[in-house]
C-alpha cells in the first residue's frame, strides 16, 4: 500500500455538501475489468458538458486547481454506496488529501487503504479554507498537511489545525501496511504461538501441514 507521511499541494474547494460516491465515480465507469484508468471517470458528470467537453466552470478544470492534490470538500462527503473505486479514481487523479467536516463511514476508512488522508476539520474551519481558496487570498492555494504531527497548516499564514485519525489505520498510512502486511509484521510471534499451542492442543493441527502426519488407521 502506498504510504502518506506529508505533503505541500495546490488544494481544490469543492463545499457542497453531500457529495456521494456516485457522483465521485459514476456507475458506469465501474464495468470494466480493471480498475485501471478509474480517474477518467472521476466526476465525470460535473467535468464534461453534454458533447463531451470539458466544462470550463468546473473547478477541477480550471488553473490552478487542475493540479491539486488535496480536495477541500463539503460535509458528508464520500456519502451513499461502498464503492471502494471513489478513493480509487481520487488517488488515480493524484488527490493525497481531503479536508471535510464530515465523511461517509466507509468511504473515510477506505481513504486510508487507498493512500489519501481524509483530514476532518470544524465546518467553520473548512469554510474558511475554502472560501479563501476560492477566491484566491491562500498563497499558491497550497496547504500543507502531515500525517506525522496531525496537522494542517497554511503556508505563509502561521495557521495550523490538528487532526486527530484511528490510530491503527494512521499506522498503516504512515507505514505504507495493508491488513495482509500488518499481520506479516508478527510473524514471529505467531510462530511462536503456532509452536506452543502446537503442544496444547496438537490435535488441533492435524490438517496441519507441517505437523507430522499419523499412520492411517485400518
Amino acid at each position: 500500500m502506498e504510504s502518506f507521511t506529508r505533503l505541500t499541494g495546490v488544494a481544490a474547494p469543492m463545499l457542497r455538501p453531500n457529495i456521494d460516491t456516485d457522483q465521485i465515480i459514476p456507475t458506469r465507469f465501474l464495468a470494466r475489468l480493471s480498475e485501471d484508468g478509474l480517474g477518467e471517470g472521476l466526476f465525470a458528470e460535473w467535468r464534461t458538458q453534454a458533447d463531451g467537453t470539458p466544462d470550463p466552470d468546473f473547478i477541477l478544470n480550471r488553473a490552478p486547481w487542475d493540479r491539486a492534490q488535496i480536495l477541500v470538500a463539503g460535509a458528508n462527503f464520500g456519502c451513499g454506496s461502498s464503492r471502494e473505486a471513489a478513493p480509487r479514481a481520487l488517488r488515480q487523479r493524484g488527490f493525497r488529501a481531503l479536508i471535510a467536516p464530515s465523511f461517509g463511514d466507509i468511504f473515510y476508512n477506505n481513504c486510508f487503504r487507498n493512500g489519501i488522508v481524509p483530514v476532518r476539520l470544524a465546518p467553520d474551519i473548512v469554510e474558511s479554507i475554502g472560501t479563501r481558496l476560492l477566491q484566491g487570498r491562500l498563497a499558491g492555494c497550497e496547504l500543507s498537511i502531515s500525517l506525522e504531527t496531525g496537522e494542517v497548516h497554511i503556508p505563509g499564514s502561521g495557521e495550523t489545525f490538528g487532526f486527530g485519525t484511528p490510530p491503527l489505520l494512521r499506522r498503516m498510512l504512515l507505514e505504507g501496511l495493508d491488513e495482509i502486511e500488518l499481520t506479516l509484521a508478527h510473524a514471529g510471534a505467531i510462530a511462536s504461538f503456532r509452536r506452543s499451542d502446537r503442544q496444547r492442543r496438537p490435535w488441533a493441527y492435524l490438517q496441519d501441514p507441517s505437523f507430522p502426519p499419523k499412520e492411517a488407521t485400518p
